[in-house]
């Protein structure tokens, strides 16, 4: 089976995954985003003016997994059975790491959704936090984990 996202002549085109196999695939994926020290505990101690920052950070990043197929213009739509956002506050250098996980049964792999989601967590923290901080940098957006399908499994070393 081809895996180009171009026909014969060039042209885009959505890959037929009609001939593939189900099966269960999860993809994990990460972002980071880095503040000053006075951004992060504001965040940490949940002192915005706006609310609870990770908890729209995580609602954000489980709203654009649903939407991944409307964003990347050649990803297919899928089901979506399980979305899971996890934050790590990092003191050290005043970062805040959004991790997904992403499941599904399925003909084509969830690491788009993934990759979206821990991005839209990351700058949906920046949306909320940028009246105090516009030096924010969102960095490290990278696939960590995915399993299932033709491929296998992969393990970010």
């Amino acid at each position: 089976m081809k895996s180009s996202h171009f026909d014969n002549k060039g042209s885009a085109r959505m890959i037929d995954v009609s001939s593939k196999k189900i099966s269960k695939r999860i993809a994990i994926a990460c972002s980071k985003i880095f503040m000053k020290k006075n951004t992060f505990d504001m965040i940490k101690n949940g002192s915005h003016k706006k609310g609870d920052v990770l908890a729209i950070a995580r609602i954000a990043a489980i709203m654009s997994v649903k939407k991944t197929h409307d964003l990347i213009p050649l990803c297919h739509p899928i089901n979506v059975e399980a979305v899971e956002i996890n934050f790590k506050l990092n003191r050290k250098d005043f970062s805040v790491e959004s991790l997904v996980t992403c499941k599904t049964t399925n003909k084509t792999g969830i690491e788009m959704e993934a990759l979206t989601a821990s991005s839209v967590a990351a700058l949906t923290i920046y949306d909320m936090c940028k009246s105090v901080d516009k030096s924010m940098k969102i960095d490290s957006i990278m696939l960590t984990h995915k399993s299932g399908g033709r491929t296998g499994t992969y393990n970010k070393k």
